[in-house]
């Protein structure tokens, strides 16, 4: 027995260890096959993929990448192991469904020029909370007070541009929405207030897509500085609302009222923190969108007439533009008008996807989304999926007669974080819209078919386009005053 004992522990080795392989082959087998990476290429080490997405159209980047992995993909861009997705179904899972897996996420830097108390950094509570008070104060009920304001502010937009001049269309649309920002949340703003935060305002915006490098005299660092100013110029606002003892309906009054289960209300910083997140997230959006409808229009010119037609009858039952337009009229009488305004969000999708980080371990349809990476729905590639609307590089605002299928449209994102201003930004386009075709006619300068990101796409060089005032319309423009 003795000579034989070494034999026979070798074999036993021998087997445990054939075991411990079959059965460990066998369990990795099965665990590739419950939860496996979704295909796709990660691209060179630490810069992964991110030279090929800026060297071409992002939107061609991606849906290359649909066309060749399918709806659900890897890649590696901005330094982030990342998953796509580009189906109805996978938004839905993402952004509704198991939105507790998978929280916002943005870049360190874009958080700390914003502030990290503004509510789309957040999940919880606290998210919770603060977009009911956002949501109710933007509500279509609260907005219809802000008709006329509105409307005083695209006119006086339109009235700054001299005929036979050439406009940036993005820049003047950009003033137009921050000015429009500025009364949803301020109400009436003293015009010192008001300069002070657009000339700060103007140095963020311009250093929040620069590279973060906190250098004097760099954009990123002039931004950081021109932030501090913006807080101490809210905390003035806030201090003067607060003696006064103002209870305005204005988005301010909302966050000033607030009150939570407890009885905590929001401090300094957070009200500030909001306020700039709202403007930035109300601002080059509405703009990119009326820029791009601008172009769409020029491109159509038989649309264009159509919606001059359906304009012009609004305005001649105000008694040519004197009286005032009413929440029935842009909510019942615009029906062109509201489709062109969604075939745009679609055709343009401004926000092409949105950023989401998985907080656990996922599985999607027998793919692995591990905890840590970055998820990514593709709206535009479900924009433009001829599964979901017929010929999709053809601008078709009739395609919008019918209601598209659930989860197919999504300019404004869904779930718990979609935007809660979309109903004011519908409202300030369809009355810009309104005053725009009654009042000018435009031609486009310059190239018309590239697109630059800034970080929302936009035609090249901010869509350049020369404005002449229609003529009978000219007079009464300059002289009338809308009545309140």
């Amino acid at each position: 027995m003795d000579k034989f004992h070494p034999t026979l522990i070798y074999i036993l080795l021998f087997l445990a260890t054939l075991f411990y392989y079959l059965f460990s082959k066998k369990h990795n087998k099965r665990h590739k096959l419950i939860a496996k990476l979704p295909p796709g290429s990660m691209g060179w080490p630490y810069i992964g993929e991110t030279l090929q997405l800026y060297c071409k159209d992002p939107n061609i980047f991606f849906s290359d990448k649909q066309t060749r992995y399918g709806e659900i993909f890897k890649t590696h861009i901005l330094g982030c192991p990342c998953v796509m997705l580009a189906s109805p179904e996978a938004s839905r899972f993402v952004l509704v469904t198991n939105a507790d897996l998978f929280k916002p996420t943005y870049p360190k830097s874009k958080e700390k020029m914003i502030g990290p108390n503004a509510l789309f950094f957040h999940q919880g509570e606290y998210h919770t909370q603060l977009r009911k008070l956002v949501v109710t104060s933007l509500s279509p009920e609260s907005i219809k007070k802000f008709i006329h304001g509105i409307e005083s502010i695209a006119i006086s937009t339109l009235d700054s541009w001299p005929n036979g001049y050439i406009i940036n269309t993005f820049q003047q649309m950009k003033k137009f929405s921050f000015e429009v920002g500025i009364l949803a949340i301020f109400g009436e703003l003293g015009k010192q207030h008001k300069e002070e935060l657009k000339n700060n305002y103007c140095i963020v915006d311009k250093g929040y897509n620069s590279f973060p490098t906190n250098l004097p005299g760099t954009a990123y660092h002039k931004a950081l500085t021109a932030r501090r100013r913006l807080s101490r110029i809210l905390e003035e606002i806030i201090s003067e609302r607060k003696e006064k003892k103002l209870s305005e309906k204005d988005l301010l009054g909302h966050l000033l009222n607030f009150k939570n289960d407890k009885g905590e209300t929001l401090s300094d910083d957070q009200i500030s923190d909001n306020i700039i997140g709202i403007l930035f997230a109300a601002q080059d959006t509405t703009a990119s969108a009326l820029t791009w409808i601008i172009k769409y229009l020029h491109d159509h010119p038989k649309l264009l007439q159509a919606i001059k037609a359906e304009q012009k009858a609004i305005y001649l039952s105000n008694e040519k533009g004197n009286k005032s337009l009413t929440w029935t009229q842009t909510r019942s009488n615009m029906p062109l008008t509201y489709k062109v305004i969604l075939e745009s969000l679609r055709m343009a999708s401004i926000v092409s996807f949105t950023f989401r980080e998985a907080v656990v371990d996922v599985v999607y349809k027998g793919y692995l989304i591990p905890k840590g990476w970055k998820v990514m729905p593709l709206f535009r590639n479900i924009h433009h999926n001829p599964e979901f609307f017929n010929e999709p590089q053809n601008f078709d605002p009739n395609r919008f007669e019918v209601a598209p299928k659930p989860n197919t449209f999504l300019p404004f994102g869904t779930g718990a974080h979609s935007c809660p201003g979309n109903e004011l930004a519908k409202l300030e386009i369809l009355i810009l819209i309104h005053h725009l075709v009654n009042k000018l006619r435009w031609e486009l300068v310059g190239s018309q078919d590239m697109v630059e990101y800034s970080p929302f796409p936009v035609p090249y060089n901010g869509l350049p386009a020369r404005i002449w005032r229609e003529p009978d319309t000219q007079e009464i423009y300059h002289q009338k005053k809308l009545p309140k």
